[in-house]
């Protein structure tokens, strides 16, 4: 992994578990298509790094479903050829797919680059979780790696672009929990 190329202390096997969960994602919902929203492979020589068994997992996964790569900062070269369809963005029906969310009105933009996290404070502790945010005509959804990080919820970055109220849901083990931005807290300065 990038991480553990940067000599991050990060357990070795995140990509490993990144994969594991999707592919578990996979089999129960058995989607058509999977649209990966950019920073999938965290730089172009991510792929270079990936083991044997990763690369076996991601042609598995790609061979059964049709994959569509959204090109993002971090990775802005397409995977090996075999592995699916590569786009700056995709449209499908109402929706429209891409790694960057647009300033502006928009209908039915999903989006990533962004990871949001909500911070809360629950019985006097304070905690963060990946969350998803919408306002019913944008969705921005969170980081899927094991280990990638996030921008908290209330960052000016993503405020901005909701114009008016925005929610976060939170995703627990048996429900999803839906919250106003008012509800989270921005970070303490210095934090992100």
């Amino acid at each position: 992994s990038y991480a553990a190329a940067a000599r991050k202390l990060l357990p070795r096997h995140d990509t490993r578990q990144t994969l594991a969960a999707l592919a578990a994602l996979i089999d129960a919902l058995a989607p058509e298509t999977v649209v990966c929203l950019g920073d999938s492979f965290h730089d172009r020589a991510a792929v270079e790094r990936l083991g044997d068994q990763e690369r076996a997992e991601i042609g598995r996964l790609t061979a059964r479903t049709r994959f569509v790569w959204i090109a993002g900062n971090h990775d802005p070269a397409p995977p090996p050829s075999g592995w699916g369809e590569v786009a700056e963005e995709i449209a499908d029906g109402p929706l429209v797919f891409r790694h960057e969310a647009r300033f502006g009105p928009v209908a039915g933009e999903v989006s990533g680059h962004f990871h949001p996290v909500a911070a809360l404070t629950v019985r006097g502790r304070g905690f963060r979780r990946r969350c998803f945010l919408t306002d019913g005509h944008r969705l921005i959804l969170p980081a899927f790696g094991a280990y990638a990080g996030g921008l908290n919820a209330r960052d000016p970055a993503i405020a901005q672009l909701f114009p008016h109220d925005y929610d976060a849901l939170l995703v627990g083990r048996d429900a999803v929990r839906r919250l106003s931005w008012r509800q989270l807290r921005p970070d303490a300065a210095g934090v992100g």
